[in-house]
């Protein structure tokens, strides 16, 4: 059975691109940062990408948020890793563990948390990764490590004793915080507080359903039936 949800450890960040639904979410004390991506932005009609970070910073001042690097090249991520850093003393840098040629980038995560820059090294799928990562991060400036268990267990796998794995590997750096990042159901949120997973990023579609959190089942299952039934009619299906 799942804990309460106020009695969560975990912290919750929210994920995603749309502003006005980053600002609700801002109003909730619950969530404690954010983190967004390209991939998001596309997708809720971004025009540009710095002008869009900076509206954020703006309004969200005083809580970690992540943005990340556009290139590809490591000596180019650099230059826009220090960019950004700038940005806002709030301000995690996303690295990917590597670029798309395969090539680690844990040089440059090494020289940029080193010389001051917080990053947020995302798209880790793996335990060796983690490893790797966690060295190159050892005695540089507090950081995130987000390990992508949806996309784990969207390859059938069980993302728990890897986060749970990677959770142990994190216990000798306390500076770093691990991210269970790309979570596809609520449960995950709970998963990922009992294996003490310091971080988990959180849709709003998924922050809504905490309100189901403790809910009667059976109450659950007559509201379902009636769902069923009132569809039906609103539709005017006959047999």
């Amino acid at each position: 059975m799942t804990a309460g949800a106020g009695n969560l450890r975990v912290k919750l960040f929210a994920d995603g691109a749309d502003k006005a639904t980053m600002l609700e979410m801002y109003a909730d004390p619950r969530i404690q940062g954010f983190t967004t991506n390209p991939t998001l932005m596309r997708k809720a009609g971004v025009p540009a990408y710095e002008p869009f970070c900076r509206d954020l910073l703006a309004v969200i001042p005083d809580r970690p948020i992540s943005f990340g690097v556009l290139a590809d090249e490591m000596r180019e991520m650099e230059r826009q890793a220090r960019r950004i850093a700038g940005w806002g003393k709030n301000v995690y840098v996303k690295v990917p563990v590597t670029n798309t040629k395969a090539e680690p980038a844990l040089e440059l995560i090494h020289c940029l948390s080193h010389t001051g820059v917080r990053v947020n090294v995302t798209a880790l799928l793996t335990i060796p990764q983690v490893r790797d990562v966690c060295a190159a991060l050892a005695g540089g400036e507090s950081a995130y490590i987000s390990l992508f268990a949806g996309r784990i267990a969207d390859t059938g796998l069980d993302p728990v004793p890897i986060m749970a794995a990677a959770v142990d590997l994190l216990r000798s750096h306390p500076q770093l915080e691990l991210i269970w990042a790309s979570p596809r159901e609520l449960l995950n949120i709970f998963q990922a507080d009992a294996v003490g997973c310091h971080i988990i990023t959180v849709t709003a579609d998924v922050l809504t359903k905490l309100r189901l959190v403790g809910k009667d089942l059976d109450a659950y299952s007559l509201e379902t039936v009636q769902m069923f039934r009132d569809d039906a009619v609103k539709a005017g299906y006959v047999l």
